[in-house]
């Protein structure tokens, strides 16, 4: 049915993202984002859409007719054929655009697990080489995965072939996230196991890495790898949310088509974290035991293994020795090292000790931290701040004078030690009408626990940036927050692009707001 079905999905999902962030260069570019371009001109009136239902329904199969070369609705010759176009309206033809991608996309997905299943999971060689464990460990239940696509996009297929205009593709999405997608839970929460056994089994057999690099090579893989394959799932449950996402800023408001994209958005989202969560758990565990076996108290002991808790930020800063008018004094050394390891509820200080392990000498709960910094005090003062514990482990209020390495890591200790407090640049979420933004031109993998892992052309609000090429970003269609280097991205110069970016997204959110202003107004009561 379309171009991108010629592709699996990894070129697909890399071809789309890079259009969506040249549309949005291009109208970043223009003064007027408003206007709308040649193409898009409002058509004159022309006869009543019901001579358009009248049609017999187009055969369009996504499975079957993969070598198609159409990549939009538009481009359809079923819908060409059939005048629809000069009787819609722009917004609507956008809208139907913005639908027809969900399925197409899901076309290209489908074929990919197909391909990984085929032509991996059942390849003879590599059936003879692995144990039965390690084939569940590393495939896990990618035949329940496919399947379930394969039913959703049958499902999606019936719906755009009912009629040329398709009528919603949300309420279709709602049903099968409420009844089926649980098992993308279930794939996504075994990817920390899955890595470390596809790492292991690379290492450990050289059978299995000779078998993986043949069928790589092979012309159907279009030179992706394996493991390109095997993180498919978790790639698609994210996009498929920020599909629905483009639908929603697409339908007129107050309508069915916007309460069943809504509802469709909620449910999605509602997977996507459960999968975060997954994968979170199964490492944060592991985590935590790790530190607890390299502490050493000095202190009177704290339990650190908890199933609430996990690590925000771990390093190395420097302490300034005693009172302040020892500064001057050659004889003393001005600073010395101490170790922080931040958890998400409480604050462990330590010194470094022989042997891989660090004494704790002080703590305190996360929410009792106050952070303040040392502005115009010389080179040897830069990048200091104060950390305040307002009940240590003494049950005694304590100040630490602290220096860090850069202003980056001041600024990403003071953020991560009091997270209320105020940034650069005010959240998106204060309702503010302009704030710097940014879009990501370049994926990046978070290195540390306070940093954001991006992919392209995610859009984030700027609340923080460093003069060593540091940005602190909340991104817009998941509101989550993190560190990330500057040169991942371009900033967004329009303000109209930037203002109607928030307007989009307080309008995918807006649910989420009237729970939020519910449960607010029900706790101050």
């Amino acid at each position: 049915l379309c171009s991108f079905l010629g592709l699996l999905y990894q070129e697909y999902r890399d071809k789309s993202t890079r259009e969506e962030i040249e549309t949005r260069r291009l109208q970043d570019s223009q003064t007027d984002p408003e206007e709308p371009s040649p193409s898009e001109e409002t058509p004159s009136e022309a006869e009543p859409t019901s001579t358009i239902e009248n049609k017999a329904p187009p055969q369009i199969n996504l499975l079957r007719n993969s070598n198609s070369r159409f990549n939009l609705w538009q481009d359809l010759p079923e819908v060409q054929s059939s005048g629809v176009l000069s009787i819609l309206q722009p917004d609507e033809i956008k809208l139907q655009e913005a639908m027809f991608e969900l399925v197409t996309s899901e076309a290209s997905y489908y074929k990919s697990l197909n391909l990984l299943v085929s032509h991996f999971m059942e390849n003879e060689r590599l059936k003879k080489i692995l144990h039965q464990s390690e084939a569940h460990i590393l495939f896990s239940n990618v035949l329940d995965v496919m399947a379930v696509s394969e039913r959703f996009l049958l499902d999606l297929e019936q719906r755009v072939e009912e009629n040329i205009v398709i009528s919603d593709v949300c309420d279709i999405v709602y049903q099968h996230t409420v009844n089926h997608f649980s098992v993308y839970i279930t794939y996504v929460s075994n990817q920390t196991y899955q890595e470390r056994a596809y790492k292991q089994l690379l290492q450990d057999k050289p059978a299995f890495r000779e078998v993986i690099s043949q069928l790589e090579l092979d012309p159907k893989c279009k030179g992706l790898s394996f493991s390109s394959f095997l993180i498919l799932p978790f790639q698609r449950i994210t996009r498929l949310k920020l599909l629905v996402q483009n639908i929603l800023k697409k339908v007129e408001e107050k309508s069915d088509r916007e309460s069943t994209a809504l509802d469709a958005h909620k449910e999605l989202e509602t997977v996507v974290k459960a999968c975060n969560e997954g994968v979170r758990k199964m490492s944060r565990t592991e985590q935590m035991i790790s530190i607890q076996k390299k502490l050493e108290f000095k202190i009177k002991s704290v339990p650190i293994i908890s199933h609430s808790r996990w690590l925000l930020k771990q390093g190395e800063l420097q302490q300034m020795n005693g009172p302040k008018t020892s500064r001057t004094l050659r004889t003393k050394k001005l600073f010395r090292e101490i170790y922080l390891f931040l958890f998400n509820d409480l604050l462990v200080i330590c010194r470094q000790i022989p042997g891989d392990k660090y004494q704790v000498f002080d703590s305190a709960p996360r929410g009792l931290l106050r952070v303040e910094e040392l502005e115009d005090q010389g080179q040897s003062l830069a990048n200091v701040f104060i950390l305040r514990l307002l009940e240590n482990a003494d049950d005694r209020e304590a100040s630490y004078m602290l220096k860090a390495s850069s202003q980056s890591e001041m600024k990403r200790w003071m953020i991560s030690l009091a997270p209320n407090r105020r940034t650069k640049f005010v959240s998106f979420t204060s309702r503010l009408v302009d704030c710097p933004q940014i879009q990501c031109v370049h994926p990046y993998v978070a290195q540390q626990p306070d940093e954001l892992s991006l992919e392209l052309a995610d859009v984030l609000n700027i609340l923080d940036k460093t003069d060593d090429g540091w940005i602190f970003g909340e991104r817009l269609h998941d509101q989550e927050r993190g560190w990330f280097p500057s040169s991942m991205g371009e900033e967004i110069l329009n303000p109209k692009i930037r203002a109607q970016n928030l307007k989009e997204c307080f309008r995918v959110h807006k649910s989420d707001d009237s729970q939020r202003r519910k449960l607010g107004s029900r706790n101050r009561q």
